[in-house]
């Protein structure tokens, strides 16, 4: 940080005035939502007494639909909030590095990569809060994601997502270098080349619950950067006019529609097809219909969890 205000200091002191500005507003927004009463202690609030045991079972037993914004926290959202404003003062930090204080590229992406952590930090609250309604996840899991989401809100950090978050960027880097085969649909090869570009997490993860069909079909939608209803529309529509193979931007042609196939390294384009792909799963959820029910990064996550849980088990007894 020094360095880069030292470096603004001398080639663009204006930037570096308004960055201070926004640092000094960052600092500002963590210390007032520091005010709210700990989500980690016992608290009174300004009707009731408050335990941290008694949120982890109201986040598990609540199970309507909808959005729970007005059934949450406040220091939870204002926390959402504060962690958006730092992710774009982050990401002003990586292009003043590089555009201005003319840093090297080492540099500039520690800057870039904070930024995308963070991204990863604020898609983790969803993954959790879907994890958490899925009764088919065990009520042991289901707590001990109650309790790590008490903990991302208080703190708006998560280790476990901290471990997870470079798997998934490169995955979505790798995914970035692919050109799945829109004709066939399959994905095939382009799934075996992930694979074979991540660590032994991911190759477990394919191995062991690639054959389920929420997962199989969740891989496609990450694959593709399309719905599964609309991988069924384009198979359909290829097959019944004989084209074996189209390129990304012939997509939406096919389709009759706009879809965002077009990929980059931008950590929003990675939210933003997330966020799509997770109301898409929560909807179908919702109206009992056929595809996916989770996000690629639900299944990922939770066999990720489930692993360190079992892991946990085993140690105990070991050591019994």
């Amino acid at each position: 940080m020094k360095k880069l205000q030292d470096s603004l200091e001398k080639t663009a002191p204006d930037r570096l005035a308004r960055l201070q500005e926004r640092l000094d507003d960052v600092t500002s927004l963590a210390q007032s939502i520091a005010r709210f009463p700990s989500l980690l202690e016992r608290a009174n609030t300004t009707t009731s007494t408050r335990t941290p045991m008694a949120l982890v079972e109201s986040i598990i037993s609540y199970q309507e639909e909808g959005d729970t914004v007005l059934h949450m926290p406040s220091k939870a959202i204002l926390g959402k909030g504060f962690l958006v404003a730092k992710i774009h003062t982050f990401f002003s930090m990586s292009k003043l590095a590089k555009n201005y204080a003319l840093m090297d590229e080492k540099e500039v992406k520690e800057y870039y990569d904070e930024t995308v952590s963070m991204m990863f930090t604020l898609m983790a609250e969803d993954v959790y809060m879907n994890l958490i309604k899925d009764k088919s996840v065990s009520i042991d899991l289901r707590r001990e994601l109650a309790n790590s989401l008490i903990i991302l809100w208080e703190h708006r950090s998560d280790q476990t997502i901290s471990d997870i978050a470079p798997v998934l960027q490169s995955v979505w880097s790798a995914r970035r270098r692919l050109a799945p085969a829109f004709g066939s649909m399959m994905g095939t090869s382009e799934l075996m080349m992930v694979t074979f570009q991540m660590d032994d997490q991911w190759g477990a993860f394919i191995k062991e619950k690639l054959s389920e069909p929420d997962v199989a079909q969740a891989m496609e939608e990450f694959l593709f950067g399309v719905s599964y209803e609309q991988i069924l529309r384009l198979k359909g529509i290829l097959r019944d006019q004989g084209v074996k193979s189209i390129g990304r931007d012939e997509v939406s042609s096919y389709l009759g529609e706009r879809v965002k196939t077009d990929i980059n390294l931008d950590y929003r384009d990675f939210y933003l097809l997330y966020t799509v792909r997770r109301d898409n799963a929560r909807a179908r959820q919702r109206l009992h219909i056929e595809g996916p029910k989770n996000t690629l990064e639900d299944h990922f996550i939770r066999f990720i969890m489930e692993k360190n849980q079992e892991k946990q088990k085993n140690d105990t007894f070991a050591k019994i």
